[in-house]
Order: C-alpha cells, then structure tokens, then sequence
C-alpha cells in the first residue's frame, strides 16, 4: 500500500511541475499585463515550493519506512536520492535564488534578472527530471 502512496504522490508532483512549467506560468504571461504576470507566477512558484517541500519530505520519509520494513542494508537507494535530490533543488531554487532574483529586480546584487532567472529555470527543470525520474521508478514496482 505505501508503495502506491508513493508512486501516487511521485506522479501528482510531477504532473504539478509540469503544469506550473507547461500551463500556468505561461498562460499568464500571454493573458495578463507583465507585472500582473509577474506577481502571480511568483506566487505560483511560492506554492510550488511549499508543495515540493511537502511532498519530498513525505517520500523520503516515506522511502525511509520501506527500506526499514525490507530490513535493507542498503542506506542510498535511487528512490531516496531523487527526492532528496528534488528536494535541494526546491530549497536552493526558491529559497535561495528568488531572494536574489528580488534584489536584481530592484537593481541591486552581482548577477542581472535574466541571469538569475536562466539559472532558476534550470534547476527547476532538473527538479522536474528528478521527479518524473522517481514517478517513473516507483511506477514499476
């Protein structure tokens, strides 16, 4: 049974990922004046952080209880790096970088907008690998 929680969980966060990518964030830039758009994709992405944070602790947690249940001796398993790996990505691309991407908006910091947006759109996208990654594995057990 948690084996199916999991690959449940696993395939609704990657589908969120890819309609926050492929859906909403553009769809709003195509209908809504620029700082319109630019409001509401941030808050996109301040509930995209909150549910990746939600999700992957809930899978590595949930990764954690049935290699103890399997009594493995295995401690790294590729169904607990992914999320732990998705989970580095939720952290250092929101939590890290929209701070930053703030200060550039304002003029301030080393690195320009479009930098820092480039490399957030980057990490997303190997956020969104590494879950599709997990959904994948987790859906053939």
């Amino acid at each position: 049974m948690l084996m199916r929680v999991r690959a449940l969980l696993a395939a609704l966060w990657g589908g969120f990922l890819l309609c926050v990518a492929g859906v909403a964030a553009p769809t709003a830039f195509g209908v809504l004046a620029r700082p319109e758009a630019g409001r509401y994709v941030t808050r996109l992405f301040e509930l995209d952080a909150r549910v990746g944070l939600a999700l992957g602790l809930l899978l590595v947690m949930m990764e954690r209880r049935l290699q103890r249940d399997a009594e493995s001796a295995r401690i790294t398993t590729p169904e607990l790096l992914l999320p732990l790996g998705a989970l580095f990505c939720v952290v250092l691309g929101y939590y890290g970088l929209q701070p930053l991407m703030a200060e550039a908006r304002a003029g301030q910091g080393a690195l320009s907008f479009g930098a820092l947006h480039g490399i957030s759109s980057g990490i997303f996208a190997l956020k969104a690998l590494l879950v599709l990654g997990l959904a994948w594995r987790t859906s053939r057990h």
